[in-house]
């Protein structure tokens, strides 16, 4: 599959680049997509959700009241679930919700979700990752000719230099996200309406998700 190379600005180059096949035109495997996105968000879970029992509450060392000859149901303490201040029954505890997925299956998913995008023509590659000065004014104007009013998902190649105006500009855009190439993700890919990859991490990707 060929596309055409763009600059930031909206403008053909006149290049075109060919997508690796191993990877952009993948067989699509909706489950295994599917079982990496929730992976994703089991692993993003903090876990740390905690209540209290009725060994965990404080009071509750003596009977309410005796045991006999009130007319009230018997009770032996009232740190009980059924009293107000009492414990709680089967609630949430601190735990881990990780789940594992061996690498060779995460890889296939992203090669899926990739061959996803660029069967729906959502992938437009770009020469460069510059602008003249880091300004959201100026990302929005250049997401508009490229992308239009449609959400993008930015890949990087690197944290420094003339990228990082890049990624400064674009954290105050709702519909916008810089990441880079090594992370690229089934959660992210899918999140976002089109992906804009510079040739740069295109080698990148290509690099670690090629057999």
């Amino acid at each position: 599959m060929k596309l055409d190379i763009y600059t930031l600005n909206g403008k053909k180059t006149g290049e075109t680049v060919e997508l690796p096949p191993e990877i952009f035109e993948a067989p699509v495997n909706v489950d295994l997509m599917h079982q990496a996105y929730v992976r994703q968000l089991s692993n993003a879970r903090q876990g740390t959700h905690s209540t209290k029992g009725r060994s965990d509450v404080s009071g509750g060392g003596k009977k309410p009241y005796r045991q006999k000859g009130t007319g009230r149901a018997r009770q032996g303490s009232n740190r009980a679930a059924q009293w107000v201040g009492g414990g709680k029954i089967h609630t949430p505890k601190p735990r881990s919700y990780e789940k594992a997925m061996p690498r060779k299956m995460r890889k296939a998913a992203l090669r899926s979700a990739l061959s996803v995008k660029a069967a729906d023509e959502e992938i437009v590659i770009v020469d460069e990752l510059k602008i003249k000065e880091p300004k959201t004014k100026e990302m929005y104007a250049a997401l508009q000719k490229l992308v239009g009013d449609s959400s993008a998902l930015i890949l990087t190649t690197q944290k420094e230099g003339d990228e990082a105006l890049v990624v400064r500009s674009t954290r105050n855009l709702p519909n916008a996200k810089t990441l880079q190439a090594s992370y690229l993700n089934v959660r992210d890919l899918l999140g976002y309406d089109k992906v804009i990859i510079p040739a740069g991490a295109l080698e990148i990707i290509s690099g670690h998700l090629g057999k």
